[in-house]
């Protein structure tokens, strides 16, 4: 008698394998694209400036559309230091960059990180500079 269960039991495990296989297949074919498309890297260069200020927060940083299309982009700044009642992360405005134009992000101090994404490229992330 377990003779008998033996290959149907088989069979449900290899429908089961080749199912699971199956799946594996095809997320890996619909998510190839958008990895591809995340690879490429914002075309964004960066420059730093120390300003004067009142509120104690010496740096900008100019993020430059180095591309011949604009850029819809997001982003936020991780700061370096804050206290137990502040939010960790300072979130900043969509933004659409011209080509050639250039986003200034101010408020930031020594060792912010500022994270900016858009569509189909990789995140890029910039570390403030202690010094200048």
């Amino acid at each position: 008698m377990i003779n008998s269960a033996t290959p149907s039991l088989r069979s449900s495990t290899r429908r089961h394998a080749l199912l699971a296989l199956a799946c594996a297949f095809v997320l890996s074919l619909v998510s190839a694209p958008a990895l591809l498309a995340a690879d490429k890297p914002l075309p964004l260069s960066h420059t730093f400036e120390k300003v004067e200020s009142t509120e104690g927060t010496p740096f900008v940083v100019k993020l430059k559309n180095d591309s011949k299309e604009s850029l819809k982009l997001s982003g936020k700044v991780l700061l370096a230091v804050v206290n137990h009642a502040m939010d960790k992360a300072r979130a900043l405005p969509d933004h659409t960059l011209a080509a050639g134009e250039t986003w200034t992000i101010t408020g930031l101090a020594a060792d912010d990180k500022v994270l900016v994404s858009a569509a189909g490229y990789a995140q890029l992330e910039v570390r403030v500079p202690f010094k200048l």
